[in-house]
């Protein structure tokens, strides 16, 4: 039996800062916030260029905020929705605890092992220098892959577990790119909430 442990783990990185909360979330408020995501989330599938060929995003995608404001990645140009009652009161708590104000929510979805991210930094320009980044987990349990920039020695994986949150703050975009990989393995749907502040 798992025991409810919201104690959170400091990552001892180089370059980075990194914080996980492996139960950040009961498992009861997770299984009810899943629930009501899956359904109630405007879910889209864009498409995505990669190597001059356009092909659809390996997983379903969906943008909330408290303003206007766009965000751009990999070719892609998202226009926000305003946030639903929801996302704002899992915003709420992940403020309290980080002391930090987030304004917007690109939510993912992966329906099955064969949706996954590629190797990427969070690190556009309308999130200006050194973002903190808070990413909710909820659903199947997902392998999060870490790798430096240029010392090839440093890999980093965290199993991200259903209710927990994980905070990249300070250099962390700068010097690591992560991932979510494909697998093999038989598992079901996962959803990550990724908080940032656009400026």
């Amino acid at each position: 039996m798992m025991l409810f442990n919201n104690e959170p783990i400091l990552l001892d990185i180089k370059d980075a800062e990194i914080i996980y909360y492996p139960a950040f979330f009961d498992p009861i408020e997770a299984d009810t916030y899943f629930n009501t995501l899956l359904t109630t989330l405007d879910w889209q599938q864009d498409d995505i260029t990669i190597f001059g060929k356009s092909v659809p995003q390996p997983r379903l995608t969906a943008l909330y905020a408290n303003n206007e404001k766009p965000y751009s990645y990999s070719g892609i140009t998202m226009m926000p929705q305003k946030f639903t009652d929801s996302l704002a009161n899992i915003k709420t708590k992940i403020e309290s605890e980080t002391h930090h104000k987030f304004t917007t929510c690109l939510c993912n979805l992966y329906r099955n092992g064969s949706d996954s991210i590629g190797w990427h930094a969070d690190n556009e320009k309308e999130l200006g220098a050194n973002p903190v980044i808070a990413s909710v987990s909820f659903g199947a349990t997902r392998v999060f892959h870490l790798k430096h920039r240029t010392d090839t020695n440093l890999k980093q994986k965290i199993t991200l577990q259903h209710g927990s949150l994980l905070i990249m703050k300070g250099k962390t975009q700068q010097h690591w790119l992560h991932q979510i990989p494909k697998t093999k393995k038989p598992t079901g749907k996962r959803m990550s909430l990724t908080f940032r502040t656009i400026y």
